[in-house]
């Protein structure tokens, strides 16, 4: 069975219930703490403050981010430099990809990168 990172754009279509997203709300919800705060930040902005603390504690097993995780992402911000990648996505695709996940994106930015599974 396949497993998915959740990026902050997938996470915030699944709460906005996006069709497309939908289906991916059947697997477990693997995701970073720095996908959390981004999360957080959206919800305070767009939703409010319930949205934000409902997020919080529902987003309680985040995954933590070793040093050799945060390495391999520098570097591909480094290399891919012209995409303007984030810390926290370029953070979750290394991850995922150290960890045998599908990165599960909206995000443009990924969609040719290898093992990311890119919904539109």
């Amino acid at each position: 069975m396949v497993n998915y990172f959740f990026d902050t754009y997938a996470i915030v279509e699944l709460v906005k219930k996006n069709p497309k997203f939908m289906p991916y709300g059947e697997y477990p919800l693997i995701t970073t703490m720095l996908n959390k705060i981004e999360l957080y930040w959206w919800a305070l902005n767009f939703n409010g403050e319930e949205l934000g603390r409902l997020i919080l504690n529902s987003l309680s097993k985040v995954q933590e981010i070793p040093n050799d995780v945060i390495e391999s992402a520098m570097k591909l911000r480094k290399d891919q430099k012209k995409r303007d990648l984030s810390y926290a996505d370029t953070i979750g695709y290394a991850f995922a990809r150290k960890h045998n996940l599908l990165f599960l994106t909206g995000d443009k930015q990924f969609r040719d990168l290898p093992g990311v599974e890119y919904v539109e």
